[in-house]
């Protein structure tokens, strides 16, 4: 009878094994690097971020607009390889983002330039791979894209909020099955995984941006981490669950 239950247990935990797997939630090896009560480790501009009901919380309201979009950077380091595993909420009109291998952009009080996974309120860009004040989409939603070497500008090789150089190699499914798959104005996972140069979007487990950065000019290895309040009407956006595992 011993023997059956602990059978039973090993059977249940080892399907409970591969069930996180497969959503990409095995959490070996992963920190938490938001404690869920306070903003240590963390600097932003407080009239826009807080930490309430254990999430860290992005606002705008009516009496407090933005000029330019509002990040709040982690303090933690600057990781090069890494996976990020995190879940968001956010209001339909939100606009937001998480950046990774980031700089403080000079002149702009709590801005980053550098690679973005993407998260908005309609889900018209949610998972694609958008560099702020770089060199814009890298990828949209549904894109595995390869960026080449380059000694073009950021004003020469950008064009309508896209870099023209680009190249699409193949396919991950079309943007509006994958909108599909993205819950609005509720939880969503996030996996940023950033490996050398690739750089690969999950959300709620699936794939959503595939991009490989051979532009050694205007691409970055490591950097600043941080999420993001974005100029617009009164919105709020909410992180739990922050977590990073250097590869």
């Amino acid at each position: 009878m011993l023997k059956k239950s602990v059978l039973s247990l090993f059977v249940a935990s080892l399907a409970l094994f591969y069930a996180g797997c497969a959503n990409g939630q095995n959490n070996k090896g992963f920190k938490s690097i938001f404690d869920g009560k306070t903003l240590t480790g963390w600097e932003g501009d407080t009239n826009y971020w807080r930490v309430e009901n254990g999430y860290l919380v992005g606002e705008i309201t009516p009496d407090k607009t933005l000029k330019t979009n509002s990040f709040i950077v982690w303090q933690g380091g600057q990781p090069g390889d890494f996976e990020l595993t995190l879940e968001f909420r956010i209001t339909k009109n939100g606009n937001s983002g998480v950046n990774y291998r980031s700089a403080k952009f000079a002149g702009v009080p709590n801005a980053l330039t550098g690679y973005q996974a993407d998260i908005d309120g309609a889900n018209r860009y949610t998972g694609q791979n958008y560099e702020e004040r770089g060199r814009t989409t890298l990828a949209y939603r549904g894109q595995k894209v390869t960026i080449p070497a380059t000694s073009k500008t950021l004003q020469e090789g950008g064009k309508n909020n896209a870099w023209t150089l680009a190249e699409v190699t193949g396919s991950l499914g079309s943007s509006d099955s994958l909108q599909a798959l993205i819950k609005q104005e509720d939880w969503n996972t996030c996996r940023i995984v950033a490996k050398g140069n690739r750089l690969q979007h999950y959300i709620n487990g699936v794939l959503m941006a595939d991009v490989t950065d051979n532009d050694t000019v205007n691409g970055r290895k490591s950097g600043l981490l941080g999420m993001q309040v974005h100029i617009g009407p009164p919105m709020k956006v909410e992180y739990r669950k922050i977590m990073i595992k250097e590869l």
